[in-house]
């Protein structure tokens, strides 16, 4: 059942890149795999998948000691705590979920003490859902300067997590709108930053973020099935 899902979003994305003029390799799908068993995960290894997310910290340690050595690259996703950033900077290869200055600082604080340098990306409330985490559009700018003199911090990019809806089409504005913000950023040629990261759309949306410009799309529940848990604030 995984494998041949997994086939079918590669088709979908090969699409969506034919359809915007990109190619394929221009977007990494992130297999979204809170909650589910370990045999899944290894049945989407089995089938090349390597880019696996996790909402949770607990669950991103636990799922990344249990496959320890496997090739496999790990994204933190979820909401990130900061009494959680000691883990989560010992195994994540990208946080996509940092949404204030203070947390960048605690990530800069772990990293550095490990002699490491944290790859993150600033999510961006781009609709201003309230019931979202992330900064505004106005935010994100000074952020970015701000994380620019964390040197054992590298910002990549931006990340958004657009409202759900029957119909994706509404999300485009957002995801363009996150695009042109990255392109905003860049223009300011900060040191220690770099823009090339879009990390947006989900299973109901990742095709139209594909086509307004998106680097990682975090698909979920079309490979590995429903979750296994109810919605949660800012859940992926």
């Amino acid at each position: 059942m995984v494998t041949e899902a997994l086939n079918t979003v590669r088709r979908e994305i090969e699409n969506a890149c034919a359809r915007s003029g990109r190619t394929p390799s221009d977007v990494c799908l992130i297999a979204v795999s809170k909650t589910k068993p370990l045999s899944m995960l290894e049945e989407a290894m089995a089938a090349g998948q390597s880019d696996f997310g996790e909402n949770k910290v607990q669950e991103l340690c636990e799922k990344a000691e249990a496959l320890s050595g496997r090739g496999v690259t790990w994204h933190l996703i979820g909401h990130l705590q900061k009494n959680k950033v000691r883990k989560a900077v010992a195994v994540a290869s990208m946080i996509h979920s940092v949404d204030s200055i203070e947390l960048a600082a605690e990530i800069q604080k772990e990293a550095a003490r490990i002699g490491k340098t944290q790859d993150i990306l600033l999510e961006i409330n781009v609709a201003q859902e309230e019931s979202k985490f992330g900064l505004s559009t106005e935010q994100a700018l000074p952020a970015a300067r701000a994380i620019a003199e964390m040197p054992n911090v590298h910002l990549c990019g931006l990340m958004t997590v657009a409202p759900y809806t029957e119909n994706p089409e509404e999300n485009r504005q957002y995801f363009s709108a996150l695009r042109e913000l990255a392109v905003d950023i860049q223009a300011q040629n900060i040191d220690n930053i770099d823009m090339s990261c879009l990390s947006m759309g989900m299973s109901n949306d990742y095709t139209i973020a594909i086509e307004e410009g998106a680097t990682f799309v975090r698909v979920g529940s079309l490979i590995f099935g429903e979750r296994n848990y109810g919605t949660e604030k800012g859940s992926i």
